[in-house]
């Protein structure tokens, strides 16, 4: 008999060993943390929800976030220092970034050793407004340089919604990988987002999860996320492989 009872799972409970691999924990350099006691403020939530280990990724955005590695390397030791002092220098934590995929970003394309996830693995993101004209050209000298993109939050571009999935497909010909957002399974950013995250999930075309956690809210949020059995099924394989790709 169908139950309306139906059990959820805690999304939290399947988070051991998980490494959050798209966050803006790092303080003052983006419109993450704003402040080192931020940064712990968030770590501190992160350590309630099972997660001690980051692969924190700053915008790196020509107009408003104009971040290199000097100026994210400098904020990742001045929060390493302040982790030791606050009695966690057991946190694991390193630094690549998120990188708008831009006209400037083509322009860094080869001129300069990009941040990346792991090895060759560089997370970029678009406009929520619309695809970079030149995108195609962006991910083929991306690859010409011996990076493999990895598209942050690829439900969240409505521009790319469609009943097809065909914008999506063709990225994936076109070797992008793709990074859920944590939050989309529950409608955070609308409807419409959790749709095509379940349906993306579906077609197994997720690579990897992240939580892009900018504030403490997020974090809440996310202790309290429940899942169905269907959808914890096909969330799992992409936690663990995101754990199995990313583990220190």
């Amino acid at each position: 008999m169908f139950s309306f009872f139906q059990k959820k799972y805690y999304f939290q409970d399947y988070l051991e060993d998980f490494i959050d691999i798209h966050n803006h924990i790092l303080p003052g350099i983006d419109d993450g943390a704003s402040t080192v006691e931020d940064s712990l403020k968030l770590i501190q939530h992160y350590k309630e929800i099972g997660i001690a280990q980051f692969i924190t990724t700053p915008h790196v955005m020509n107009d408003y976030y104009p971040n290199t590695p000097q100026t994210i390397n400098a904020a990742l030791e001045n929060l390493k220092e302040e982790l030791v002092k606050a009695g966690q220098g057991n946190i694991k934590i390193k630094a690549a970034a998120e990188y708008m995929m831009d006209q400037a970003f083509m322009e860094l394309i080869g001129k300069e050793r990009l941040l990346t996830l792991k090895d060759n693995l560089v997370l970029v993101e678009m406009s929520y407004f619309q695809a970079p004209i030149n995108l195609h050209e962006i991910l083929f000298q991306l690859q010409t340089q011996q990076y493999k993109p990895v598209l942050a939050h690829p439900e969240r571009y409505a521009f790319f919604h469609s009943k097809s999935l065909n914008n999506y497909t063709d990225l994936k010909n076109r070797g992008c990988l793709f990074q859920l957002n944590a939050l989309s399974l529950v409608g955070h950013y609308g409807k419409n987002m959790k749709d095509i995250a379940f349906r993306l999930l579906k077609e197994g075309m997720i690579d990897f999860l992240g939580t892009d956690t900018h504030q403490l809210r997020h974090l809440e949020k996310l202790s309290t996320v429940q899942l169905s059995k269907k959808q914890l099924e096909l969330v799992l394989p992409v936690i663990n492989r995101t754990k199995d790709t990313f583990k220190y």
